[in-house]
């Protein structure tokens, strides 16, 4: 019987979708959370923090292959050295971590970078830390999800004038297609860093917005505005896109259309300071 999967933020937008599709390929699997939860269809859920390490060494023993897709508004590189050095001392054989394109192309140069942006030098942190932790890893980068672009241009349609950033584009990739890849190589073995995941095109928020509009049947006037700083310098000459890799399938407007009409809504992620920053993590 081979020994079970271990998935961190199993229950959130992206690890719920990895659990389940894990689970049809027949795997058993732990899920670590930092809330007790009863188990469930053949999942053994797990407590532990990863933020101070609580809990982690338990949640890891016994697993030969960890997925990782907890993340949060900051801390992702200390929760990645946590559950790496956890995963060198129980002698994992696979560590498979979820980033995002542009990570190691985003400068913090600035209190401003740092504030708005600092979610791809915490994103890159935590891939140095499942790097450099001596386990086989692989890594996966990919764009924005459709869900998390959803509530932002949702909240921001909420106003009589639109803000968007000038000259930032998004790349939106559907939650389910991240997660299909992740499965794959989480039942694979260790790649080092992978090609990235990105959408079918590329588009600025202007536009994602008016889709939005479009589609709830609201007008609304739409403000471009400049932000400062380097970290939004390189993010106006892409470097939060993967043109090359344009693999995702599903597009804005799809999703677009079956959201709006579904009976359910994404939350807000814990911990967002801003609509822009939310803009660059991704929903775990």
């Amino acid at each position: 019987m081979p020994a079970p999967i271990l998935v961190t933020g199993g229950t959130g937008t992206l690890g719920r979708l990895v659990v389940a599709g894990l689970r049809d390929a027949g795997r058993d699997l732990r899920v670590l959370s930092r809330h007790p939860h009863e188990r469930s269809d053949g999942i053994e859920h797990v407590t532990g923090d990863l933020a101070t390490g609580e809990g982690v060494d338990a949640a890891v023993a016994g697993t030969e292959v960890i997925v990782h897709c907890a993340g949060g508004a900051k801390g992702d590189g200390d929760k990645a050295r946590h559950l790496a050095r956890a995963a060198s001392r129980a002698g994992v054989r696979h560590l498979i971590n979820i980033s995002v394109v542009g990570a190691d192309r985003v400068p913090l140069a600035s209190a401003i970078d740092r504030a708005m942006f600092g979610y791809f030098g915490s994103k890159l942190a935590a891939e140095r830390a499942v790097a450099g932790s001596g386990v086989p890893w692989t890594t996966l980068r990919a764009t924005q999800f459709h869900d998390l672009i959803y509530l932002v241009v949702r909240q921001l349609a909420r106003l009589p004038v639109v803000p968007v950033p000038a000259g930032i584009r998004f790349q939106p990739i559907d939650a389910a297609e991240v997660a299909g890849r992740l499965v794959e190589l989480a039942l694979g073995s260790s790649s080092g860093l992978v090609p990235d995941l990105a959408g079918p095109r590329a588009y600025d928020l202007a536009e994602l917005a008016r889709g939005y509009l479009r589609v709830v049947g609201r007008r609304r006037l739409i403000l471009p505005v400049r932000v400062a700083g380097q970290a939004a310098k390189a993010l106006r000459s892409g470097a939060n896109l993967s043109p090359g890799r344009a693999v995702g399938s599903r597009t804005w407007e799809e999703f677009l259309t079956e959201r709006v009409s579904a009976p359910t809504r994404p939350q807000a992620p814990a911990g967002a300071q801003n609509l822009l920053g939310r803009l660059v993590r991704h929903p775990q």
